[in-house]
């Protein structure tokens, strides 16, 4: 039942504790991300071993990102000029979770490139401070009409690319020039 599931979440909580002693630099507050997205788990998300499945937490990332990036910035996922392909992720848990939680899901810009934007994203447990994993998410956007030879969009004043700044979510990363020239700490992303 749920003491023994409690027990083995609580032996793999300590494990990973032990793990990222060397690494607590580089745990994030939910101070450090200014967008959240509420995300329940799914019965389904569950594994054998009573705690969501590594594989999920992925799609938790895409789905902060993505619903952002539709709701806030206009993101056509049918129909628009551009099309974001992920080429690069990664999570680091800290936390087992299960069903029935829902997580915050924490999300903020870490670099912005001319054709590429790399995320991070925390997810939190209700009323923890500390995430229960944290990761990051790189997309390079290309132009639909282009996709079959992925060409990449060439700058930020393309078709498409154009409303590509920061003005949502905050930087990670500490680049004074980068940061003056995107005009503050935000993503926002506009239909061409």
């Amino acid at each position: 039942g749920r003491g023994a599931r409690s027990g083995a979440g609580e032996r793999v909580a300590r494990g990973a504790d032990r793990y990222n002693a060397g690494m607590t630099s580089s745990l994030e507050r939910r101070s450090a991300y200014p967008h959240f997205l509420a995300i329940p788990t799914r019965w389904m998300d569950n594994d054998v071993y009573g705690h969501v499945n590594n594989v999920v937490y992925y799609s938790y990332f895409d789905t902060v990102i993505n619903a952002y990036l539709i709701r806030e910035g206009g993101l056509d996922i049918r129909d628009g000029a551009v099309v974001g392909y992920c080429v690069e992720s990664n999570c680091r848990y800290h936390r087992p979770v299960t069903f029935p939680e829902t997580l915050d899901a924490g999300l903020r810009v870490a670099h912005l490139g001319a054709s590429s934007v790399r995320y991070e994203i925390g997810l939190f447990r209700a009323g923890e401070d500390k995430p229960a994993a944290q990761g990051h998410f790189v997309h390079v956007f290309v132009d639909r009409a282009d996709d079959a030879h992925r060409r990449r969009i060439a700058g930020r004043d393309q078709p498409g690319h154009r409303g590509l700044h920061r003005d949502d979510l905050c930087l990670a990363e500490a680049d004074p020039g980068l940061a003056a020239s995107a005009g503050g700490a935000r993503l926002h992303l506009v239909r061409a």
